[in-house]
């Protein structure tokens, strides 16, 4: 295989890699990302229609990322309801969730179980309405993972949340919607603070930055604070417009339900390096009117030096990537964009739009993708490309360790380290952080192969 592509050729694309068997897989389970995309809402609870293990395997790896405490219901089949159908499971769930938790909003996402026994969850769920009388809004998605993975099931869930609540018309709003795809609580912070940067309000769909990285508490809270308020939500179609910030993403969206409802929509990829960030803020910049924040400006040129100070490290660096399809795409482009060489893109996700975003980028291309595939066919892949350094989340620390290659870590899920909501990726005070981190972690590779170990750069 050629390691040299032309700028307008396509890269070499593997789909399902590993036909016979799945070996580590690089994605999670749909109902994952449905029950976090639940918890950037305030004062909601993801309830899964399902067995009960699926919400304690989701529970706990959430809360190892985020070390966080997170609430995951379950309608709990067993046997009779594999054969009968879970109405009545699904009843008892949702009168305790409602008894425990006086919620304001609860998510009900299907397991593999539920959609595969043909439970009509939305018939399920007007039936329990018309019993109970008053309830909170309940929300439904459908999210079996023999179907798609966990960055599915988060977009699903949204997509749900803004077909059910967004239909307050009317004057239009000084606010900006923000459609973000799977990212740290640290970097929904800052794209908060940068629309601020402004002068209008933003309305973060969801916005779990405050109760996935929350403070200390006196005492325990089944329904930590923090959150897109259903108000905010309801009103999101009156926003000057909105921003979708995934660019991989497949059909439906919400960025263009709400267009459909008056708030004007603007794909964009992730914000990560000089020309992704500069989208943003011209996009933002349009919208509202307003000037561009000097601080931001400030933050634009610093990373500019940064650049400067460190492109002779990594001019030519050969790295491999893998994780969330929206992540790849954005780190391959700010790869590109310092002279380093994405010499492949994995995701577990089954997302035949990252070759597409990826052969678009303005600067050079990649040599190989991988979609729907798992770690044994990632590690066939560093075989052949010989990467200098990994990108990804933690679960490629083995392959990593087992082929004496630098793992610099990203994304989703990090298990093995502490302050994985703190890591800050995107907007331009991000990607100096990235920056710095790439740099030294080859720096490291080079001074632990040296003799010498050590010299003036």
């Amino acid at each position: 295989m050629s390691c040299a592509l032309a700028r307008d050729t396509a890269p070499t694309v593997h789909s399902s890699a590993k036909p016979d068997a799945t070996v580590n897989p690089c994605t999670l389970c749909a109902p994952l990302g449905a029950a976090l995309a639940t918890a950037g809402v305030r004062g909601a609870i993801p309830l899964l229609h399902g067995a009960q293990g699926c919400a304690t395997y989701i529970r706990r790896y959430l809360i190892s990322h985020f070390r966080e405490p997170m609430d995951v219901a379950s309608s709990s089949f067993g046997e009779a309801q594999t054969v009968f159908g879970g109405e009545d499971n699904l009843g008892r769930a949702l009168d305790n969730v409602l008894a425990q938790y006086h919620p304001e909003l609860v998510t009900v996402a299907t397991t593999c179980l539920a959609e595969t026994i043909g439970d009509d969850v939305p018939l399920l769920l007007t039936r329990y309405r018309a019993r109970t009388g008053s309830a909170p809004p309940l929300v439904h998605a459908a999210t079996p993972s023999y179907k798609d993975g966990h960055v599915e099931g988060f977009h699903a869930m949204v997509y749900a949340l803004v077909k059910a609540l967004a239909c307050n018309k009317g004057t239009p709003l000084r606010a900006v919607n923000l459609l973000p795809p799977l990212l740290s609580p640290a970097d929904l912070r800052h794209l908060r603070e940068i629309v601020a940067g402004f002068d209008v309000a933003a309305t973060v769909l969801p916005d779990y930055a405050d109760r996935m990285d929350g403070v200390i508490l006196d005492q325990y809270r089944a329904l930590p604070d923090g959150g897109t308020r259903l108000v905010d939500i309801a009103s999101m179609p009156r926003a000057l417009g909105s921003i979708d910030l995934t660019l991989t993403g497949r059909a439906p969206r919400a960025s263009h339900l709400l267009a459909e409802r008056g708030a004007p929509a603007r794909v964009l990829g992730l914000p990560i390096g000089v020309r992704a960030t500069d989208a943003m803020i011209e996009t933002l910049a349009d919208l509202t009117g307003a000037g561009r924040p000097a601080w931001l400006l400030g933050e634009r040129g610093r990373l500019l030096d940064a650049y400067a100070d460190g492109h002779k490290c990594v001019f030519g660096a050969r790295v491999g990537l893998y994780g969330d399809p929206e992540f790849v795409a954005a780190l391959a482009g700010f790869l590109l964009e310092i002279g380093a060489r994405p010499v492949f893109c994995a995701t577990g996700a089954r997302n035949r739009a990252l070759p597409e975003a990826l052969a678009a980028l303005p600067a050079g291309s990649v040599d190989e993708v991988l979609d729907d595939t798992d770690f044994e066919s990632i590690g066939a892949a560093c075989e052949r490309h010989k990467p200098d350094l990994l990108m990804g989340s933690s679960k490629g620390y083995r392959l990593a360790h087992s082929l004496n290659i630098p793992l610099l870590r990203v994304g989703f899920p990090i298990h093995d380290r502490l302050g994985a909501g703190r890591i800050l990726h995107v907007g331009y005070r991000g990607t100096t952080r990235l920056f710095d981190e790439l740099v030294n972690a080859l720096l490291q590779r080079q001074q632990d192969a040296s003799p010498v170990g050590f010299s003036y750069l």
